[in-house]
């Protein structure tokens, strides 16, 4: 399904920029027509087809009560297909969730330059200017940073998940030679950048390993560049 949601995300921008012509004769309003905007339609219809026969009713048979509460509760921090859900369905109200941390109040980790309780590193990890994933060892998602300015929305669903499923399938190939790469020691960084959305985004991935070169897990860091890029001069006082 997530490759059929890519293609039909693919179409609606086609379609888009088809639209945005200012002007356009009559057989080029047929050509679009039949080029772009029937296969388009036809490819939603597929897709609605698919999730109303196969994807829902075995969500339904698989997902508890709890497990659909969730999906509620995050689903609006990623947007809705194109339309917004109507009122109607509630799910039962999810189970207490679990604890933060198994830390005693006012514990502390102790760290080669220094300690910090859990308050401590909550507090750091979510005023971080940057995106924090962590996955082990064994490529399953363990921890993700909150920060007030997520670049990409996480959900905590993706806990405990193999990271190669939590990529589209046209660049899941890149994940894995990622991590192969690192387990296998023969790279401790990988760094990408793209354009999304006007901003200039900057992603970094890491190798981390203990103090004997064991591989531990990846440390992913994503970060938006955008207003460090246009900063010029010195700025000495604060404002």
């Amino acid at each position: 399904m997530w490759g059929k949601d890519d293609e039909v995300r693919e179409l609606l921008d086609a379609l888009a920029e088809s639209l945005s012509v200012d002007s356009m004769s009559a057989d080029e309003a047929s050509l679009l027509v039949d080029t772009v905007v029937d296969p388009t339609l036809a490819a939603i219809e597929e897709m609605i087809t698919k999730e109303e026969r196969i994807l829902f009713p075995m969500s339904r048979e698989t997902l508890t009560d709890d497990e659909w509460g969730e999906i509620w509760q995050e689903s609006p921090r990623y947007g809705f297909c194109l339309v917004e859900p109507r009122d109607g369905f509630r799910p039962p109200a999810s189970k207490e969730p679990a604890k933060t941390a198994d830390l005693p109040h006012g514990a502390a980790v102790v760290f080669p330059t220094g300690a910090l309780d859990f308050e401590q590193l909550r507090g750091i990890f979510g005023v971080l200017p940057v995106d924090l994933t962590f996955v082990d060892a064994d490529d399953r998602v363990r921890f993700f940073s909150e920060g007030p300015d997520r670049v990409f929305e996480r959900s905590k669903a993706i806990l405990g998940r193999k990271v190669q499923h939590c990529h589209p399938p046209k660049s899941v190939h890149i994940v894995e030679e990622i991590v192969s790469s690192f387990r296998g020691g023969e790279r401790d960084v990988a760094e990408f950048w793209i354009q999304l959305h006007g901003k200039f985004i900057h992603i970094r991935y890491f190798a981390v390993r203990d103090d004997d070169g064991a591989y531990q897990g990846t440390l992913e860091v994503t970060q938006d560049l955008t207003r460090l890029r246009e900063l010029e001069g010195d700025r000495r006082l604060l404002q």
